[in-house]
């Protein structure tokens, strides 16, 4: 039986805002972004998924930015499961909160980067970046003893790979009673809804904003037990 939110709140309808300028330039390098009243400059990178700033992490940065009293960040922790670039990680950081952002070890150079020269120089709790492959080592790497999040955020990790099964291991592992889990994703492929059937089997969940241009759904899950 499924474990759906019994709340009749439909979700809200937006478009993602141009909150970036980008360089005029024949590289694919820099983008400037601006949330929460900073400037954010994020180094991409071709060579990995992770190192691109997809439609999801945009939509949660605009969504927490614009619902700061619903969703207030400010002194929580927080963790980013498939961090990327870093952004989402940098707007968590900015609105207060102490953030672990993590990724493959592939990823993690470029987003220690992106994270370090955009918090560096502002009064805030300093990010950490640590290595997290889904399903792998959760126990050793993060005990639950120690290791308990306010926030899960997760963005555009559902798409054509391997490791969905590890993914939802992972969202059940952290996902614990207190714990609220957003997730933004393109919605494509008939994977992507199964993904999503199989996530509302286990959690409450509901959907706080859709982004129809986009494709993108902005999903709350949460283990009420």
């Amino acid at each position: 039986a499924s474990r759906s939110s019994s709340q009749k709140a439909e979700p809200i309808t937006l478009k993602i805002l141009q909150n970036w300028v980008p360089r005029v330039s024949h590289y694919f390098d820099k983008e400037h972004y601006t949330y929460a009243g900073h400037q954010i400059v994020i180094q991409e990178s071709i060579e990995h998924f992770g190192a691109v700033v997809w439609p999801g992490a945009l939509a949660l940065s605009q969504y927490l930015e614009a619902n700061q009293e619903q969703f207030n960040l400010k002194d929580k922790k927080v963790l980013e499961i498939g961090a990327g670039t870093g952004l989402l990680s940098i707007v968590a950081c900015i609105l207060g909160a102490h953030v672990t952002a993590t990724d493959l070890p592939e990823v993690l150079e470029n987003l220690s980067y992106n994270i370090s020269r955009n918090t560096q120089n502002l009064n805030m709790h300093k990010p950490e970046v640590r290595k997290l492959v889904w399903g792998e080592g959760l126990n050793e790497d993060f005990p639950v003893s120690t290791y308990h999040y306010d926030f899960i955020l997760a963005t555009d990790v559902v798409y054509h790979h391997g490791a969905l099964d590890p993914l939802l291991a992972t969202m059940v592992y952290f996902c614990k009673p207190g714990t609220v889990l957003l997730w933004a994703n393109k919605f494509r492929f008939s994977t992507d809804y199964e993904f999503l059937e199989k996530v509302c089997n286990i959690f409450n969940t509901t959907i706080l904003a859709e982004f129809p241009e986009s494709n993108v759904k902005l999903l709350k899950q949460w283990d009420a037990q």
